[in-house]
């Protein structure tokens, strides 16, 4: 096991940056999670603590050991790829042995440490199939059993699911975190999926164009969001994000929708003069209100989903999604009343940043 140190690290493609001074402490034994849109370096930065790719800048330590200049095999490291990438004509066991075979190791160990990792991921009873007999996250447990094998300080997952279906990635998602807990070694994690990344992660790295927005444990990138970018990233269905200004109601501080519909404000926070900004709120922090009490919305689409119901409405020409835990009886074009829970909204500034409570 293994920490992770990554200081001011850059990355640049002749003039083209692509990683900008990312900094981040991963300590021996987290499970931390690297997310993001496409383009976002995420992928770069994995591959760069590998040593696939070469460092424009800055450092990169493993257990305290600066390894810029190290090839992967000197980086104790392990990297589960989106493709298996397993040899056909070779049996799992073989397929789990084959990098020490590649170091001479011997038979005897050999087979100690594939049943060891087989006992692990349950593949004790296929040791002896091809890849081509087994299916897709009987495949991507070979992957990760290869990878055990080796028993690296690190082990590096590079959107590991991407290639199985929804059910499948639920049931991988669950094994991945089971064997963390198992070997308690330490998990660098890629993904662009943020229910991965909520589900699976101690720590979540949110990056957008090579910066980092924000690191955090899951739900306090949830509740807690820094900027609006987090805030729709996070989340499924994402945060409501209303514009609109900063403004009075007689004696209240409201936020104002272009509309002109008059938003409750949490205490504390207060803008004066018309100051635009953004007003968050989550779908299940908003709730359908009995009478005339909230503001107006106009549904749009409502689609039951069995334990909850998610529906779609307008309020003005800004979309609202609310998720309801009950079973409403609402309809398209119907008008409703919504309230947010006013503790739980989250205000930004023009610029997409966290207004606090004490600088507000």
């Amino acid at each position: 096991m293994a920490n992770v140190a990554i200081e001011k690290v850059r990355k640049s493609y002749g003039a083209v940056d692509v990683l900008h001074e990312v900094s981040v402490d991963i300590a021996d034994g987290e499970f931390v999670v690297l997310v993001g849109p496409s383009g976002c370096g995420k992928s770069t930065l994995l591959r760069m603590i590998a040593g696939l790719e070469d460092i424009s800048g800055g450092t990169i330590s493993i257990a305290g050991r600066v390894v810029n200049d190290l090839p992967p095999k000197q980086r104790d490291i392990s990297m589960v790829f989106q493709n298996y990438a397993l040899y056909p004509h070779m049996t799992v066991g073989e397929n789990m042995a084959f990098s020490m075979t590649l170091a001479g190791a011997p038979a005897g160990e050999k087979q100690k440490r594939v049943a060891e990792a087989a006992q692990i991921l349950g593949l004790t009873p296929l040791l002896d199939r091809y890849p081509r007999q087994l299916s897709g996250g009987q495949r991507q447990r070979v992957a990760m059993g290869r990878s055990i094998v080796r028993n690296p300080q690190v082990f590096l997952f590079d959107e590991p699911l991407s290639n199985l279906d929804a059910k499948l990635r639920g049931a991988m998602r669950a094994e991945i975190k089971s064997l963390h807990r198992r070997l308690a070694t330490t998990i660098v994690y890629v993904t662009h999926d943020q229910v991965e990344a909520m589900t699976m992660a101690d720590r979540i790295v949110v990056m957008n164009g090579g910066h980092i927005e924000q690191i955090g444990r899951p739900l306090d990138l949830y509740d807690n969001p820094q900027s609006t970018f987090v805030a729709g990233f996070i989340g499924s269905p994402s945060m409501n994000l209303l514009n609109g200004r900063f403004d009075t109601l007689g004696a209240r501080d409201i936020f104002r929708l272009d509309d002109g519909t008059a938003l409750p404000m949490p205490a504390g926070t207060s803008k004066q003069g018309s100051t635009k900004g953004v007003y968050g709120i989550r779908p299940d922090y908003l709730k359908l209100s009995t009478g005339e009490v909230g503001f107006p919305a106009k549904i749009v689409v409502v689609e039951p989903l069995g334990s909850e119901t998610q529906i779609t409405a307008t309020v003005g020409d800004q979309t609202v999604v609310i998720l309801s835990h009950d079973r409403v009886s609402v309809e398209p074009d119907e008008t409703i009343f919504l309230a947010p829970q006013v503790e739980r909204v989250c205000l930004f500034d023009e610029a997409g940043r966290r207004i606090s409570r004490s600088d507000a």
